[in-house]
């Protein structure tokens, strides 16, 4: 049996990226924190993540039908944390914008974004793997991204 502790502290020793998913679900903007983002496919294009079966996340997107991967960018390591956190009133005082495919929100100050259409929810284990089909997608700031490596947010720069 893996112990759970050893499967964090190993796999902590593989460097991603950060990306904030965001939802609207009604007039109600949604989001959370996701370092599992990745290409899957360029034809058709399809991008997915992991999200945990008990995340609240997971209605919204399925009530959305859509989500947006907002690409982070290194001093946005604040954002991160609200979005990572369970509050419900992450987008207090977040001047967002919708994206122009979905209408999902779009963070000010990412690197890029992504916009995609709820294509398929695969449960795998206590999570979800979420497939989008990319309808929308632009690149906004070519600053430094944010990275996740060892517990901790930097750079690779």
């Amino acid at each position: 049996m893996i112990d759970p502790a050893d499967y964090r502290s190993v796999l902590g020793q593989f460097p991603t990226g950060v990306t904030v998913v965001t939802s609207l679900v009604g007039d109600l903007p949604k989001g959370v924190a996701i370092g599992s983002f990745a290409s899957i496919s360029l034809d058709p294009p399809l991008v997915g993540f992991f999200l945990g079966t008990e995340s609240s996340s997971v209605v919204a997107i399925q009530e959305a039908k859509a989500f947006c991967v907002n690409v982070l960018a290194l001093d946005q390591k604040e954002l991160c944390g609200v979005m990572a956190s369970r509050s419900e009133e992450k987008f207090d005082g977040i001047d967002w914008t919708p994206c122009s495919g979905t209408g999902a929100p779009v963070l000010p100050g990412t690197n890029a974004v992504i916009d995609c259409e709820l294509d398929q929810m695969i449960e795998l284990g206590d999570h979800y793997l979420i497939v989008g089909r990319v309808v929308h997608l632009e690149i906004m700031d070519e600053s430094d991204p944010m990275v996740f490596f060892n517990g901790q947010y930097g750079t690779f720069t």
